[in-house]
């Protein structure tokens, strides 16, 4: 049996993303000794428990990735995955306009330096805006395990958003039902409208001082423009995100970026955490 099947049994009524979360937190032990795979196979007899406390290691980092000369800011890259730190300004993939430089671009000529007949699959998003860390795959099968992930919200995404002002609260969470209209202007509806995608955002304030606040974000869904609605919601627009309702773009840019990227590995399985340090604060 794997282990993610033997923790379903023990806990029925907890769902596959948080049993993978326990996985990748470190709290799952057997036979005592802490174990990440969830394709882990359990053997009749053998003592399955769950902590409520991580023991032993964290998620198992990542090797280090060779340097090579590229338009690209490498974070990590296997056979199986490239892991990239996106520059804000750039956009992800081309769009119907069908634009020659864009993330997915560079990382397909990057591949193509060593086999010209290589190629790097889409698996999610960042908007153009936007900064920070993205996972590309290698093969259709990895793309698929990882994007099977992201629906099933079991991947951990963290973002830094640099705001106007202070939230009144210290932390929050903004439900919000999401819509775009013909002119791809994100709106916030009923969730009865249809066409309507929920948003869910998880927020706190890690720091601030009289004009500004650093806001550490975790996101349930991965809607276009989610983070900067809920900021919005706040009355605190993300720094330089005038759509929005920002006064102030000191940086030249939208203060929003993708810290960093949790899921399981596509080909061992194994928890995986890559970061990209915040472009725009320093303690």
């Amino acid at each position: 049996m794997l282990l993610i099947e033997a923790i379903a049994e023990l806990y029925p009524n907890t769902t596959r993303a948080k049993i993978r979360r326990m996985l990748t937190e470190g709290r799952i032990l057997v036979e005592g000794q802490v174990e990440h795979k969830a394709k882990h196979s359990v053997e009749a007899g053998q003592t399955v428990e769950v902590t409520d406390r991580a023991k032993g290691k964290e998620a198992a980092p990542p090797p280090a990735t060779s340097a090579k000369q590229h338009r690209l800011s490498i974070v990590y890259e296997d056979e199986a995955i490239l892991v990239v730190n996106k520059p804000a300004g750039l956009l992800s993939v081309a769009t119907n306009k069908m634009e020659d430089d864009t993330l997915h671009s560079r990382c397909v000529n990057y591949v193509r330096l060593g086999n010209e007949r290589a190629w790097i699959h889409i698996v999610h998003r960042l908007d153009r805006e936007t900064s920070g860390v993205m996972v590309f795959a290698r093969h259709e099968r990895y793309k698929s395990y990882l994007q099977e992930q992201f629906a099933q919200r079991e991947v951990h995404r963290t973002y830094h958003a640099l705001v106007e002002g202070k939230p009144a609260e210290a932390k929050g969470t903004e439900r919000a039902w999401l819509v775009e209209d013909r002119n791809l202007r994100v709106k916030k509806v009923k969730p009865s409208f249809q066409g309507a995608k929920e948003a869910i955002t998880h927020w706190a304030i890690e720091d601030s001082d009289d004009e500004v606040s650093l806001i550490h974000i975790t996101i349930e869904t991965g809607r276009r423009h989610q983070i900067r609605m809920a900021m919005k919601a706040l009355d605190c627009p993300v720094v330089g995100d005038d759509l929005h309702g920002a006064e102030t773009n000191p940086l030249n840019r939208i203060a929003l970026h993708a810290t960093a990227l949790e899921f399981l590995h596509p080909e061992t399985d194994d928890p995986v955490r890559f970061e990209a340090k915040i472009p725009f604060f320093s303690n």
